[in-house]
């Protein structure tokens, strides 16, 4: 009996869009975004947050634009950032060709609250006329009247219909350029309106658990959610949630690809959750060194392990590893003994190996 490699994930074969510069879909990397939360119209504020994000490594970032002025700061924004800027739009289909002509790679438009087909139609002449893709955002919480009372409640077939009525409109005006979510808060909702999504088209697709919740909440929701879709092959960018700040979401969707093999930056920290058995106060010096070694972009892999039951098996299978000992802590290298560190600060030691094995990695790819 053949058995599938345990590991292997085997993408969904979806065409390929662009987002500015940013490839999405086809076999390009799963890109990770964010939202920026500060008042559009204060420029400098949301170019300072767009940098944060950029710096934690998102790939696009979405800014609202509810009204003119919105719109009118966007020139500026998009002037001021490195990413590509997705505008999101709601209510007033304006909004979203003022937003094409302020330079914005990417309309996000909900169908449920855009208009009507003529207004879609405006927005999607305004797209082809400034190089904009769109995102059609279809969502549990604002799906079309008619098909609330069709199908009595949200559920997985009135998405679905929804996403593929406005497919419909977009390819009838001979623009291709799109990719398409399917959000919900209810993790079981999401998952099951995305799968469907999956097999009717072959469209990028964007992924998220929208209104997740807070750090803890809505990462364990987001994870469970898009985790097992990201497992199954679908999603081409992904967005988490999080009524934290918006660096966060970065953290928590590179550390979600991650954990799937599907993309690596930084460090992987492997740490045991500590124990009577641990030679070192484990849970304040992981802490320590994720802060130290945030800057590290090259993918790499740390192992800090309190003891020796499995310090040594874990170390032997990571770029730099820490096991702890009573005597002494053992820090290894490209999975071999080093040496033994009896004094001095763990962290500072370990952060330097780290940034030393980074430099080598990165002039071995030069």
């Amino acid at each position: 009996m053949s058995v599938r490699p345990y590991r292997d994930i085997y993408r969904r074969k979806s065409r390929q869009i662009h987002v500015g510069p940013v490839p999405v879909g086809g076999d390009a990397p799963i890109a990770v975004q964010s939202m920026t939360n500060t008042p559009t119209t204060d420029v400098a504020a949301t170019l300072a947050q767009i940098q944060g994000l950029e710096e934690a490594g998102a790939d696009i970032v979405r800014v609202s634009c509810p009204d003119t002025a919105s719109t009118a700061a966007l020139k500026d924004i998009v002037k001021g950032a490195r990413t590509p800027i997705v505008a999101d739009i709601h209510f007033h289909y304006k909004r979203a060709i003022e937003a094409a002509e302020a330079g914005a790679a990417c309309l996000r438009i909900n169908p449920g609250n855009i208009g009507n087909e003529k207004r879609i139609r405006e927005v999607i002449k305004a797209a082809k006329d400034h190089g904009c893709s769109i995102r059609i955002g279809v969502n549990a919480g604002s799906l079309e009247r008619d098909l609330l009372e069709k199908y009595g409640e949200p559920c997985p077939d009135a998405m679905l219909e929804s996403a593929q009525r406005h497919i419909r409109i977009l390819e009838d005006n001979d623009f291709f350029e799109f990719k398409i979510s399917c959000k919900a808060s209810d993790i079981f909702l999401a998952v099951a309106a995305y799968q469907l999504l999956a097999e009717a088209c072959d469209y990028p697709l964007h992924l998220g658990i929208t209104e997740a919740g807070s750090l803890v909440s809505g990462t364990v929701k987001s994870s469970i959610g898009m985790g097992s879709l990201l497992w199954a092959g679908i999603g081409d960018t992904i967005r988490v949630s999080l009524s934290a700040e918006p660096v966060e979401e970065i953290k928590v969707g590179f550390e979600m690809l991650k954990a799937l093999g599907l993309r690596h930056r930084g460090v992987n920290v492997i740490s045991c959750p500590s124990c009577a058995r641990q030679n070192f106060e484990v849970i304040p010096t992981v802490s320590r060194l994720e802060e130290r070694l945030a800057h590290i972009s090259t993918p790499m892999s740390l192992s800090v392990i309190g003891c020796v039951v499995n310090g040594p098996g874990e170390a032997r299978e990571t770029d730099v590893g820490l096991t702890g000992g009573a005597s002494g802590h053992q820090i290894y290298i490209n999975g071999e003994k080093h040496h033994v560190m009896r004094d001095g600060d763990l962290v500072e030691n370990l952060v330097e190996l780290v940034e030393r094995k980074a430099a080598e990695l990165e002039a071995e790819k030069a």
